[in-house]
């Protein structure tokens, strides 16, 4: 059959992603994917450099999405499905254009750990993320903020003459617009992607890719990579040189003889080929490659010990099959971001699709055997001729115009290129994607001020780039637009600065929980966690009183439990159970049931010196939902209620010695 593009709907047990979170994320990343600056200089001088290079202090200008749940129900999902006679790939563009599933039909085998139930997680940079399949990650270290957000996709001609699917979105953390083309010519067994980074601004942009792709885990299964040697990044915030396959008398490449989870990036050698694979006990399995400027190559393992097996449990359901992850991308490893000069683009082609090798040499005990036979195999399937041929074919095709759009991404990306008058062939942003939350920024783009609020409602998203800020500040003084150019401000890192706007606009402001907001969480930075405690007090009082439950039900809801954690939070740090147990009582009867609240009122009641109050917490069971990946809140409060080992149901734990 000839290569179709069609939509459809898939339909899985989801849990609900809820609104985003309405606070503005003022406070640094809590990125566990981090190395200490004293270590760095062990390391080689590009990759240090590399390090060092612009890392993200906060996710502005996105939102933190936290309000998703656990309680999954049946949900339609609108899906891409481009498919030709060996194989069939889905694409969810609605959740950052994840390849959902590729089947190989010959084989009737599915290439992907293809996740039964869409469960959200904190492990994305703003929140919520999923398991599964092969996910797009741009913007800094970690999963894309894009990771449940939609992106714009269509049909776009092939340069085989067939279709191909286009996704592309403007990556908001890095202002940095970007497409995936998914390509399948007729009679292939490889999917092939050609992407393209394109940096239309006056400086040079911080750039970060890494394609993620999760592969059925099992006991006899091996990730092979064209290595001797990785570097191995574990919780501990240690980034060490080792060898491959053994370390530390535990062959690392089969990810369930790993105990703790773990990142091991491989060192490819220059000039060698770039792949990566995972074959399981009789040598089937999935191979990634790519074009050469895909250097890097890992492996992640939730290894075999209680909490990681807990995660995975977590992120799918019991008694599924395990997945690990293998990677590809733009450096040696995922703390590194790249330097993408004015005016220039990266661009490259991956290919992905089945592989087999005799499964004797792929798990014997030589290493170099068992690579040498994986990469004869692949050039047996797929020449490195043919993906740079491939490379130079698809590349003056992501130009093209999309025709037929198949889904519609956000209208940020029109925003932007109103405002820069950019040109960007193959990736338009209509003015026809903007929506409710780019129309302020619409006006004070084309009128000069930012438009106050008609009704009393917590205020929209933030823009931050020197262009918006420079707007800001030129614009009336309105108590709105004093909120929004400090945030700018902060994120630019004028602190001081930022905390007069706040101040200013709270002379006259109508609203004033969210400035207050802002204000305490520049007391708590600036280590003030007594007058943090009283801002966040007089916010989350202010919030009550002017709260509107209709209309706008689930925004107030969301801020309410947005400011209530905080609020706890900081009152608990600055050792004030009283007014803490204050804001607890004010809080909706819905809300105090949530998972993360429940913790909170363990650690409320400890606080309250009722140790057997906050023990029945953990014994009647919760689930906090947003738990963070590398998060030990679980341990902590749990010590604090007594010295008997934490519950299997509650270890998370990803390193050892917590």
């Amino acid at each position: 059959m000839a290569t179709t593009v069609r939509r459809t709907v898939l339909t899985l047990p989801a849990g609900p992603l809820g609104p985003e979170n309405p606070l503005p994320a003022l406070r640094p990343l809590d990125e566990t994917h981090a190395v200490d600056e004293r270590d760095r200089a062990a390391l080689p001088r590009d990759m240090a450099r590399q390090i060092g290079f612009e890392p993200l202090s906060t996710v502005l200008p996105a939102r933190i999405l936290d309000g998703y749940g656990r309680e999954r129900t049946a949900t339609a999902l609108d899906a891409i499905v481009i498919e030709n006679d060996r194989l069939r790939a889905t694409v969810l563009p609605g959740l950052g254009g994840r390849v959902h599933s590729l089947h190989h039909k010959p084989t009737g085998r599915e290439l992907l750990y293809r996740n039964p139930v869409l469960q959200p997680a904190d492990f994305a940079l703003n929140g919520a993320w999923f398991s599964g399949g092969i996910e797009w990650n741009i913007g800094a270290t970690g999963h894309t903020a894009l990771s449940c957000a939609p992106l714009h996709a269509a049909r776009v001609p092939a340069p085989d003459g067939g279709e191909m699917v286009r996704l592309w979105e403007w990556e908001r953390l890095r202002d940095l617009p970007f497409q995936v083309d998914l390509w399948l010519p007729e009679d292939s067994d490889f999917l092939h992607v050609g992407v393209r980074i394109r940096n239309p601004h006056e400086h040079t942009a911080p750039v970060y890719w890494w394609s993620n792709i999760a592969v059925p885990e099992g006991e006899r299964t091996r990730v092979l990579a064209p290595a001797d040697e990785a570097w191995h990044f574990g919780y501990e915030r240690s980034l060490t040189r080792v060898p491959v396959p053994v370390s530390g008398s535990v062959d690392r490449t089969y990810p369930l003889r790993g105990e703790f989870p773990a990142d091991y990036f491989y060192e490819v050698p220059d000039g060698a080929r770039r792949w990566i694979a995972s074959l399981d006990e009789d040598g089937h399995g999935l191979v990634q490659t790519s074009t050469d400027l895909l250097r890097g190559r890992k492996l992640f393992l939730w290894g075999s010990g209680a909490g990681g097996r807990r995660w995975q449990e977590w992120l799918t359901e019991p008694g599924t099959v395990g997945y690990a992850e293998i990677q590809a991308g733009l450096a040696r490893t995922q703390l590194e971001h790249v330097p993408l000069e004015p005016g220039a683009e990266f661009s490259w082609l991956e290919s992905y699709g089945p592989l087999s090798a005799d499964p004797l040499a792929v798990h014997g005990e030589d290493w170099a055997a068992a690579r040498a036979e994986t990469e004869l195999r692949l050039a047996e399937a797929l020449p490195r001729a043919d993906v740079e041929a491939a490379h130079a074919a698809w590349r003056p095709f992501a130009d093209t115009e999309p025709g037929e759009s198949l889904a519609t991404g956000s209208g940020w990306g029109a925003l932007e290129v109103r405002r820069g008058k950019y040109e960007l062939p193959g990736t338009p942003f209509a003015d026809s994607t903007l929506g409710e939350q780019q129309q302020p920024w619409l006006e004070l783009l084309d009128q000069g001020t930012f438009p106050e609020p008609r009704r009393a409602v917590p205020p929209g998203p933030s823009l931050v780039s020197p262009h918006w800020r420079d707007m800001l500040e030129t614009a009336p003084a309105e108590p709105l637009t004093e909120y929004h150019l400090g945030i700018a401000q902060w994120h630019a890192g004028d602190r001081a600065q930022a905390v007069r706007s706040w101040e200013r606009g709270l002379v006259l402001a109508p609203s004033r929980w969210p400035l207050l907001r802002c204000l305490a969480v520049a007391a708590e930075e600036g280590r003030q966690r007594d007058r943090a405690a009283d801002l966040y007090g007089e916010a989350f009082d202010a919030l009550c009183a002017e709260r509107r439950d209709e209309g706008e039900g689930e925004a107030w809801t969301a801020a309410a439990a947005a400011l209530g954690r905080e609020a706890l939070e900081a009152l608990l740090a600055a050792g004030r159970p009283a007014a803490a147990r204050s804001v607890w009582a004010a809080l909706p009867p819905a809300i105090r049931q949530r998972g993360r609240f429940r913790l909170l009122e363990a650690r409320l009641l400890i606080a309250e010196d009722d140790r057997a109050a906050a023990r029945a917490v953990f014994d009647e069971g919760f689930e906090v939902e947003d738990l963070r990946e590398g998060a030990q809140i679980l341990d902590e409060v749990w010590a604090g209620i007594t010295d008997e080992p934490l519950p299997d149901r509650y270890n998370f734990r990803m390193r050892p010695g917590c």
